[in-house]
């Protein structure tokens, strides 16, 4: 079970990016992608394995939204650094791996 989830810099900003984007297309919607994104993260407090997509990069996909947050499993499961929120619809070359150095540790209640 995970016990911390530490988000980098790139997925602070997409999160920020797409909120803004679904508020600007009807009001309200901003917050429903936040609770989903929200309930992604408590289903990774519980259990981060899922599948490998690329490199050591496991996906989530969002429910009723066309995301994934996109993260690798650190400190033998005690960890977790969320790398991206990624369009579903993207080309998957086109995803960074957003491993910097500028990390921001959330406490998520379970």
């Amino acid at each position: 079970m995970v016990t911390k989830i530490t988000f980098s810099q790139k997925a602070l900003i997409n999160t920020i990016e797409i909120i803004e984007w679904y508020d600007k297309q009807s009001k309200g919607l901003g917050s429903r992608f936040f609770q989903a994104l929200q309930k992604g993260y408590k289903i990774i407090l519980k259990n981060p394995y899922f599948q490998i997509r690329y490199k050591d990069v496991r996906c989530l996909p969002l429910e009723k939204f066309p995301y994934m947050i996109h993260f690798i499993v650190e400190d033998e499961g005690n960890r977790t650094l969320i790398l991206g929120i990624k369009n579903s619809h993207q080309d998957p070359k086109t995803w960074e791996d957003g491993t910097d150095a500028n990390r921001c540790t959330l406490i998520i209640n379970k």
